[in-house]
This record gives C-alpha cells, sequence and structure tokens, in this order.
C-alpha cells in the first residue's frame, strides 16, 4: 500500500468563506499515483471545516445565513469562550460543519455522486491555516 500526504494552505483575508477546494485535491492524488484508495481531507483549525456539497452559490449564502443565526458571532460578549478571543461562534460553526471528508478513489479519479465537490469552510479567517489531504491506497 501507498501513501501520500500534503498540506494545503489557505489565508482568507475576510471573517467567513467557502472555497471549492476539490481541484487542489485532485492535483494531489494526481501526484500521489494512486488508482485505487481513499483520501482523506480534513481542517487542521479548529474554526475551519471540510465538507462535501454542491458548489453553488445560492446555497453557500444559504449556509451563510444558517449558520450565523444558529451561532451569531455579535455580540461578542454572548459566549464565554469568548473572554481572550472573539472567535465562539467559529467553534460552533466548525462543530457543525465538520472536521473532514472521506472520498474514495476509483480508477485514478474521486468517486463522487452527482454535483459533489470538497469545500474548505473558513470562520474566523485572517491567518494562515492549513487543510490535511492524506492519500492511502494503491
Amino acid at each position: 500500500m501507498k501513501s501520500y500526504r500534503k498540506e494545503l494552505w489557505f489565508e482568507i483575508k475576510s471573517r467567513r468563506a467557502f472555497i471549492n477546494i476539490t481541484p487542489q485535491v485532485n492535483e494531489c492524488l494526481r501526484a500521489s499515483g494512486i488508482t485505487e484508495g481513499l483520501v482523506l481531507v480534513n481542517a487542521m483549525h479548529i474554526t475551519a471545516s471540510v465538507f462535501i456539497n454542491d458548489d453553488e452559490s445560492g446555497l453557500h449564502h444559504d449556509y451563510e445565513v444558517w449558520l450565523e443565526k444558529l451561532a451569531p458571532h455579535e455580540p461578542v460578549s454572548q459566549y464565554r469562550h469568548n473572554g481572550y478571543e472573539d472567535n465562539a461562534d467559529a467553534h460552533l460553526k466548525r462543530q457543525v460543519m465538520g472536521r473532514e471528508v472521506v472520498v474514495a478513489i476509483t480508477g485514478s479519479q474521486l468517486d463522487f455522486g452527482p454535483w459533489e465537490q470538497i469545500f474548505y469552510g473558513e470562520f474566523d479567517g485572517g491567518r494562515k491555516k492549513r487543510v490535511l489531504v492524506k492519500i492511502i491506497g494503491e
């Protein structure tokens, strides 16, 4: 069995964003030479997320509105965590959106359903953060 590891780095200037990282994951898959196996893609920061969904701007807007209703950023005083930081909402949003995805690799391709894409979700931007891509297989 072979394995491949790469870190993808992001520095999102805005507080929140959804970035389609499927092209970067596909590039990792090509570089790995693995044709059958699994790819794990996970956020290495507790205020960011990796998830799979449709790359549709209306859906991204709906996520933004829904997450802000679930865990509004302001007032920051509503959260105990914010005694030292102002990002408690980002921790909660990440919990809802998830830490990682695992995708099957079949015939050197990500084995997706229709419309599926991999996204990096940023909930507390303004500094460099990384995503781990780990591929195992033959």
